[in-house]
């Protein structure tokens, strides 16, 4: 069972983690992540990918979590605070209350995650998306058209920042993910792994109808306004899906669904 702890100073060393949490969300290279929400701790504690190290609870929101902490580590130490304690920790108004410490685990490199993958396997890949919203949306895409995994260029946005990992629904914690390379150096190992991938663009030369799902298969996806780097386009099979001539674009996020469900394990 859990052991709950009774923070009354925001100063407590032992809660130093989660003080000034936004300017630790941006230490996108710490060792450690905070994630947020009942939800996202309920699959924190039960997909056993990152060791959770702590939670730090709303006072009033601890008996509604009780289940979910019923599934965290027996020695894990849970620190209850009070609002006005919660916010001088974080630095601002916490409203869910309801916060965890994790480790992170040593990411693999994007060609050894794609060895690891089956013959079939489908894998959505992204490229210069620094916007946390559309990462996570595009995470809880992946999760719920069961792609294999997310590889993410050097200049995507961290998947564990709190805000990414809380619109995944959790969903970063679940679909394993490799980040880093240029774009250029994704494409190359793709290609060494045997995958066939196809370029998402309102640009493309084909339709995504017209793209047969067959062995391993990876989508690229660029930002939103500039899209993918011209040099990869030229490389890659392009496509496009159709809409109306009287709108340039669909929202990466809402793309990437479009595209998985087509090419993934639920198309007609």
């Amino acid at each position: 069972m859990t052991k709950i702890i009774r923070i009354e100073d925001p100063e407590d060393p032992r809660i130093a983690a989660y003080r000034n949490v936004r300017d630790r969300d941006l230490a996108r290279d710490a060792d450690t992540f905070i994630a947020e929400g009942k939800v996202v701790l309920s699959v924190l504690f039960n997909a056993n990918r990152f060791p959770p190290l702590s939670a730090l609870v709303l006072e009033n929101r601890l008996d509604g979590v009780s289940n979910v902490l019923a599934a965290a580590p027996a020695a894990m130490p849970v620190y209850v605070a009070s609002q006005a304690v919660m916010d001088a920790i974080a630095g601002f108004h916490i409203h869910r209350g309801i916060l965890a410490l994790a480790q992170r685990t040593p990411p693999p490199s994007p060609a050894a995650l794609l060895e690891t993958l089956p013959a079939d396997a489908l894998v959505i890949v992204l490229v210069g998306i620094a916007n946390h919203d559309n990462v996570g949306a595009i995470f809880r895409n992946a999760a719920a058209f069961e792609a294999d995994a997310v590889l993410l260029d050097q200049t995507c946005c961290d998947p564990l920042y709190r805000k990414a990992i809380r619109v995944s629904v959790g969903a970063a914690l679940k679909v394993p993910f490799a980040r880093g390379g240029s774009a250029s150096e994704l494409a190359d190992v793709l290609a060494q792994q045997g995958f066939n991938a196809v370029a998402l663009s309102p640009s493309g030369a084909e339709t995504l109808a017209a793209v047969m799902p067959a062995g391993r298969t990876a989508i690229l996806l660029g930002t939103e306004g500039e899209g993918l780097p011209p040099a990869l386009m030229q490389r890659l099979r392009t496509v496009r899906i159709p809409m109306s001539e009287s709108f340039d674009s669909l929202n990466v996020a809402t793309a990437s669904a479009i595209a998985l469900h087509r090419l993934g394990r639920f198309r007609d």
